[in-house]
Parts: structure tokens; sequence; C-alpha cells
């Protein structure tokens, strides 16, 4: 639908909403969710298992999760997440999942609409983000009910979608049809926007001494002269929404807030190396998969490169060997290195990473022998160059070079979020100024219990951007963003309130 159309928020194209969201994968969808006035409270009957962590939720029951303090609910907690409010969140949801434990959720959700805050969430495709794009032959690294949002349970919309339901491993294009059902179930389409493309989001500056009202963009050097006559009021978030006829329409939003919430899946790592533009190199598991699908790859002699030693190298090296394509598989880390993810994977619950891992530690090569026929792996190796001939050159950690003759090669080493809408792209929010955005490197940095970032006033970010690649973990993103502008409307309330001369001063 087109942005003018079916919201009262926008009928006057100067109202300032209150929120925008970038993105609409998991992280948007949940903070849509919280934002629209669904809160959480303590189950009448529910007793977590960590019980000094229940008794400090038995303090303040009659409280929604929004309302209390956080950063006194997350202390002594501990997860997989860097993100204590994520921690917490995950806790609330999953008890002591990473125990191996089912255990439900000791939260209960209530609509409570004056708790609504008007916002509006931008997407490219439909609700779900890139999940609507990944690979569909396997499987999520997470559990099913892992990839659940709050309220509405994976395991009873997928079975009433397909009739077995085998083990608690899903499809990616079960999940992201679970997130769009999500929306629409919850009631949270009028709050979408959809093929929407953002192409800047800057600054509005407000003239203290005009009393016009008007918003108005003003010049750097004017800033500069008389910066204290100025002060930062709303974002101007400009774009294009593209139409069934291929058109765009331009649109410019105001806002209070912005969240971002775009993942770090837009713009694939690359190598940076001679020849890596040529047609036989990818760089996504889609582009792989696809041409595994089609046969190009089928019955071919030479093998495949594979380059990265996380995930989806993994489930690139699966692919194929599972397609009977041979593989070599190259990474620059040790076998034995700790920070490897398998690490972090138990065998019982994720046997087929394992059997990866496994075949990256005994089928090394080696000069002695020959490529194995099925998998070959090259610990502490990198590629040197690609070759128009379909070569590569390879090299160790000594500065041994191999050549190898290859069928294709697939670039797997992380990936980057466009945030090309931002001011030096969005570096400036990240750890290392000096760096790209990246979520185990360089996340966004943000305070840990609101979301907002360091370095920008009312500018959240949430999810992959903040280091949570998880939607076990991104969730909580949500939670302290929706706390933290509460807090300040409640506020601003009470401001008001007393402005007015409410209560006789004793408010």
């Amino acid at each position: 639908m087109p942005l003018v159309e079916e919201t009262s928020l926008l009928e006057d194209s100067s109202v300032t909403l209150p929120v925008v969201v970038i993105g609409n994968g998991p992280s948007g969808i949940c903070l849509s969710y919280m934002l629209s006035g669904y809160r959480p409270y303590l189950s009448s009957e529910a007793i977590h298992p960590n019980t000094i962590l229940h008794s400090k939720l038995e303090e303040a029951r009659h409280l929604s999760i929004v309302d209390q303090d956080l950063e006194y609910l997350s202390e002594g907690l501990e997860g997989r997440s860097s993100n204590p409010v994520a921690v917490l969140f995950d806790a609330l949801l999953h008890p002591d999942a990473d125990f191996g434990y089912d255990y439900p959720s000791i939260l209960h959700w209530k609509l409570e609409q004056h708790h609504y805050i008007p916002h509006l969430v931008l997407g490219k495709g439909p609700p779900g983000g890139a999940w609507h794009n990944m690979e569909g032959s396997m499987l999520t690294i997470s559990f099913g009910n892992w990839m659940e949002l709050p309220g509405l349970k994976f395991k009873d919309w997928v079975s009433s979608k397909r009739r077995n339901l085998k083990g608690d491993r899903v499809m990616p294009e079960e999940i992201a049809r679970y997130y769009k059902h999500y929306v629409k179930v919850m009631g949270l389409q009028k709050n979408f926007r959809e093929n929407t493309y953002i192409t800047s989001v800057s600054r509005l500056y407000r003239d203290q001494v005009d009393n016009d009202g008007q918003d108005r963009d003003i010049s750097t050097q004017h800033l500069q002269i008389e910066k204290s006559k100025f002060t930062k009021r709303n974002w101007e978030i400009r774009g294009y929404q593209r139409i069934g006829d291929g058109s765009h329409i331009p649109f410019c939003l105001f806002a209070e807030n912005v969240a971002l919430a775009t993942g770090t899946l837009d713009s694939p790592g690359r190598l940076e190396i001679d020849g890596e533009d040529f047609p036989f190199v990818f760089h996504s598991m889609p582009e792989f998969g696809a041409a595994i699908s089609k046969g190009k790859l089928c019955g071919k002699v030479d093998p495949v490169l594979i380059v990265g030693s996380g995930l989806t190298a993994a489930d690139a090296v699966l692919c194929a060997y599972n397609n009977n394509v041979p593989v070599i598989h190259v990474f620059r880390r040790r076998v034995t290195d700790p920070s490897l993810i398998f690490k972090q994977l138990p065998k019982k619950l994720y046997p087929e990473y394992h059997k990866v891992y496994h075949m990256m530690c005994t089928q090394s090569y080696s000069l002695d022998s020959n490529l194995l026929s099925d998998y070959t792996s090259f610990p502490e190796h990198h590629v040197l160059s690609f070759k128009s001939d379909m070569k590569c050159i390879l090299q160790n950690i000594s500065g041994l070079k191999k050549i190898f003759k290859l069928s294709a090669a697939v670039v797997l080493i992380g990936s980057h979020p466009n945030l090309s809408f931002l001011k030096e792209q969005g570096c400036y929010l990240g750890h290392n100024s000096s760096q790209p955005i990246t979520c185990k490197g360089n996340p966004v940095e943000i305070d840990a219990y609101t979301y907002e970032c360091v370095k920008e006033a009312n500018l959240f970010a949430l999810g992959p951007l903040v280091g949570d690649n998880f939607v076990r973990f991104l969730k909580g993103g949500s939670l302290g963003v929706t706390h933290c502008l509460t807090t300040r409307q409640k506020k601003k309330k009470q401001h008001l309130f007393v402005e007015r001369g409410g209560g006789d001063g004793i408010a």
C-alpha cells in the first residue's frame, strides 16, 4: 500500500511520528508488537527456576516487565548474548534453555491499548525480512520455538500447516511464513509498509527563536556559528516506495525517534582479491544453492571451493556433500580455535554441523596426500586470487602456495548491513568508528538497557546490528526500546502536568 494511504498517522505530511522502525524482520516485528501496547506480566502460577530472579519478579508482580527496573532484573544473569536485557528477556521466555530444558515461558501478555505508541515499520519486502530470501534446503540453526515471537507459539502455528512435525528444527521458508502471519494475526498490519527503500535518515534542527513551529534544514556552517540557538529536534526519513508497475513513489517522513532493525545480511563479505568478480565465484548461499539445484555442478570432476568457517559455510559444505559435489574448504582459523561456532553447539542437538566440524578436523590437506574424493579442509589458509581459467591460488601461514582447478567457488565470510542512508555509512555509531558496522567485530555501540545509540540520541539499534544474531536474543531489544520510550513518555506527561499547574503542586 502507498505510504500516504490508509493511515491517520500520515494524512498530514507534516505530522511527526513518535517512532519509525527501519527493517521488518523479527526485530522490527517484535518492536511493533510491544509499541502497539502488548505488555508482558509474570504469570500467576509461574515459578522461575532461577530463585533470585523469581524473587525479584515477585517484588513487582503487579507491574508489567516494561515498567520495571531492567538493570535490577538483569543483574547476575548469564547467557549467550553480551546485551543484559537480551539475556533477561530470553530467561523469561525460555527459562534455562541453554541447559537443555524446554520450560514454558513464565510470562503472559495483555493488550493495553492506552500504551500504544504510533509508529511505522518500513521494509523492502514482506514482514519477516531476510527470512524470505534464505535458501530453503537447510534447517534453521535454532529450534522452532526459539524462532517464535511473543504471543504465538510456533508449534501451534506450524502444526496447523503440516501434519508431520519431525524434530524441532524447521525450514527458513516456514519461519518466513510464520512472521508474515504473525503481523496479521496480532493486528499489526496498519503499522507496516512494504517495498520501501530508505535513501537518507538525517537530523532536522529547529530554531529556538523562530516561533512559526516549522522545522527547517539548516546549513552546518550556520549551525557551527550559532550552535546554541538550535536544538536537535526531529529525524527526517527520505526514500521511495516501489509499486506494482515498477515505478517509484518518493516519500518523506518525520520522526521523534528512529529504530534501526535492518539486520546485517545486506552486503555479503568479500575477500577483496583479484578475480573475485568472475561468474564462477558466488557470495551467498541462495546463489550457490540455486546452482546446485539446477544441476550445474553435479557430475563435475573439479571441486567446489568453499571459503569460511561459520554456519553458512557449513551449510554450503553440507549442500555440496549431500549432492556428491567434491569440496575444498578453506578457512583462516585453526580447527582448535575456541571461538569457532561449532564449539558452542551441543553435539546431540546439531549433529549435521558437528559432522562438518569433524571433517574439518580429520580430513585436512597435507603435502603427502592428494585431495580427498569428497571433502578436503585447508585450515589456516587463505585465497590469494582467482584466475579466468577457473583456478585459484591458496596460501598457508608459512607462505606456501598451491593452485587448484575449480568448478565453482562460494565465499561465505559474513556480511555487512547497508547503512548508506546514514552519515558516514553509519560507521560513527560503532565501537570503532573507523570501521564498518558488523555483527561480531564492530556492532553499534548502545546503552545496555535502553538500546539507544551512545553517539546519537533518539536513535536506537537492535538485533544483529548490536550483536544479537539469534532470534532468541534480539527480542530483548524490543523490551529495552519500549521501556525507554514508555519511561520518557511518562516523564513528558508529568512535566506537562506540572507546567499547567496540575494537582496544585502535589505532582
